[in-house]
């Protein structure tokens, strides 16, 4: 490399604190996610939060601070593990996996695909203790209203969907692209395959004899009042205490199909 040539730049990166680090790459490493893992497009990292437990035992789950029912993952331990996270690259975002976070989005994809990449905590049990968020305050992220066992999952759903905008180039890249014009043409809220699908609804391609529900107070493109709303809980801890509260669904995702 000449000094007229600009340096490369490093490929996006998603460092991955979890309990199970053995779940990844899982379904991203397949397919064109795969490819571009193996092609060196994007980068993959996984933290064990368990390493950094300082007991002969490695507990990493307390109960709640201030009473309430469960376990929670302990501060000192997620603590630990989010600063070894982020020594490295102090400049990559802290997204904590959580279902009371905002829900996830093409437009916030898109934002964040475009820097450097991502660190990603996925909580276990009744989630991560309330000291540690208000210590970090991460960047809260959801898939929808519904519970998963941990934010694995979750964290495979958000870097695929960053998959649709990674920087580098590649054939990989404008495939993604390519199906992400696809579904926003469709449905101008979804993100890549329905971002949105943690509602539960998939996006498909409207016809002419079944009628499309609009969104909560609309209507059908058929003039007809949109189907019966259902409702799920929205959860979270907050003082280290759950908390329930009523959420409605988008009448989309009751439509019949």
């Amino acid at each position: 490399m000449t000094k007229d040539q600009p340096a490369a730049q490093p490929p996006w990166t998603a460092r991955v604190l979890t309990l199970f680090p053995e779940l990844f790459p899982g379904p991203l490493g397949a397919s064109l996610s795969g490819q571009a893992l193996v092609r060196g497009l994007w980068r993959l990292e996984t933290l064990d939060i368990r390493a950094y437990a300082s007991d002969k035992h490695a507990t990493v789950d307390d109960a709640p601070f201030g009473g309430g029912p469960g376990m929670v993952m302990r501060p000192d331990v997620v603590d630990a593990a989010i600063a070894a996270g982020l020594s490295s690259s102090p400049v990559l975002p802290l997204v904590h996996l959580t279902p009371r976070g905002r829900p996830l989005d093409q437009a916030w994809v898109k934002e964040h695909a475009a820097g450097p990449g991502l660190v990603l905590l996925c909580g276990r049990y009744e989630g991560v203790d309330e000291r540690v968020i208000e210590a970090h305050r991460p960047v809260e992220v959801s898939l929808g209203d519904f519970v998963l066992a941990g934010g694995d999952v979750a964290a495979m759903v958000l870097v695929e969907a960053c998959g649709s905008n990674w920087r580098a180039g590649g054939a990989e890249r404008g495939e993604f692209r390519a199906r992400s014009a696809r579904v926003s043409a469709l449905h101008p809220a979804a993100g890549v395959a329905g971002s949105r699908c943690a509602r539960g609804a998939a996006v498909r391609r409207p016809r002419a004899d079944r009628p499309v529900a609009a969104r909560a107070g609309g209507t059908t493109d058929a003039g007809a009042a949109p189907g019966p709303v259902g409702a799920l809980p929205r959860r979270g801890w907050i003082g280290g205490r759950r908390v329930i509260e009523g959420q409605r669904r988008s009448p989309i995702c009751d439509s019949k199909r």
